[in-house]
């Protein structure tokens, strides 16, 4: 089947642009010595992640334990979820030791106690890693709170949990204005952790992994010393906020969806069928300022962006776009490619995307962990 012949709107992968991606940070992680993680909320698919791990990976993370629960069942053995669960969440959670190895992260004592009880109710051994805020200012805690120290060795002595090491996300690398800034980023990164790693083994305390997450600072993190681990999620797809970042080029980008003009009110405006239900609303971030929810790609391979169209606005259903240029050739019923400013949301707005190779359509492949948000 040709793109031509598809109903949209409909979401679109690249398959050689998938492997490429994978295979090039595999390799460079593995050179350095490193393990990688992927973080699956990016795709939320079992194919993809079989791809992962049969090429290297370690292990995936997974956002939530809803997540988590469709790739154990697929046969991931080893799952890490960088996400403070509440102890709520300790059915689940035993049912799915017996199918995998997971592993959460702590940053709060009381909580860190409720399940240490728990465990040692069931008889259980819970893996943890503690979230360290290394400037992000979300969840994690604070490396240069008067008792950090203390929250550590208390976590490390709590019956039915076992500490493997730190954990952290520089989130706020997104935010990053110029290489130097992450590149600084990726580097205060690492101090913080390597420093809290030492004091604690100084102390006895097994800190066996230091575990860093974000595919923007990811060039920088492969070079620092001490790092056992790397968790990117967007590397595997990228999209419009990553070739802002550095982080990719737009040949990187696997994942666009297709849409259709379904009207053209002026010679300047014109409305595709992909609205926030299928691009989101997210907007771009970058090193440089990119306008609207996403870059037009004005044929069905893919290879020309025209940057003077501006995705100025989306409503449910519609898009509507912005032509600086003035005037298009395109009418009602053609179509075109979008690169999204974010990927991760649009994987899980669809229950299947379209595995493709230029114009032709390869295979379809289901998106089995979307709508797992629990």
């Amino acid at each position: 089947m040709l793109l031509e012949n598809l109903r949209t709107p409909k979401v679109l992968i690249e398959q050689s642009r998938v492997i490429a991606n994978i295979d090039r940070l595999q390799a460079a992680v593995t050179a350095k010595g490193l393990r990688l993680r992927p973080h699956a909320k990016t795709h939320k698919s079992t194919r993809v992640a079989r791809w992962q791990l049969d090429r290297g990976a370690v292990g995936i993370c997974c956002a939530k334990l809803d997540e988590a629960k469709i790739f154990a069942e697929n046969g991931v053995e080893n799952i890490r979820l960088p996400y403070p669960l509440n102890p709520s969440n300790a059915p689940l959670l035993l049912t799915l030791q017996d199918q995998s190895r997971i592993s959460f992260i702590v940053d709060h004592l009381g909580v860190a106690q409720q399940w240490s009880e728990l465990m040692q109710r069931h008889r259980r051994i819970a893996e943890v890693l503690i979230k360290v805020d290394v400037g992000f200012h979300r969840c994690g805690i604070d490396p240069n709170a008067p008792g950090v120290f203390d929250f550590i060795r208390s976590v490390n002595d709590l019956p039915g949990l076992k500490l493997s090491g730190l954990l952290s996300h520089a989130g706020h690398g997104y935010n990053a204005k110029s290489e130097l800034e992450m590149e600084s980023i990726a580097r205060e990164e690492s101090r913080i952790l390597n420093s809290l790693a030492k004091i604690s083994r100084s102390n006895g305390i097994t800190i066996s992994e230091i575990s860093v997450g974000a595919t923007p600072t990811l060039r920088y993190s492969l070079n620092e010393e001490g790092i056992t681990e790397l968790r990117p999620g967007n590397y595997v797809y990228c999209d419009r906020t990553q070739v802002g970042l550095g982080s990719a080029s737009l040949n990187d980008c696997a994942l666009t969806v297709l849409a259709t003009v379904v009207s053209k009110p002026s010679e300047n405006r014109i409305i595709l069928d992909c609205g926030s239900k299928t691009l989101s609303s997210d907007t771009a971030r970058g090193m440089e300022d990119s306008k609207g929810h996403g870059l037009v790609f004005t044929d069905l391979v893919g290879t020309k962006p025209n940057y003077s169209w501006i995705v100025e606005r989306l409503s449910e259903e519609h898009a509507v776009v912005q032509l600086e240029s003035k005037s298009t050739k395109l009418e009602p019923g053609d179509k075109v490619r979008v690169v999204p400013n974010h990927s991760c949301v649009v994987s899980n707005l669809v229950n299947e995307v379209y595995l493709v190779d230029g114009e032709k359509v390869v295979d379809t492949m289901q998106v089995e962990a979307r709508g797992t948000i629990s």
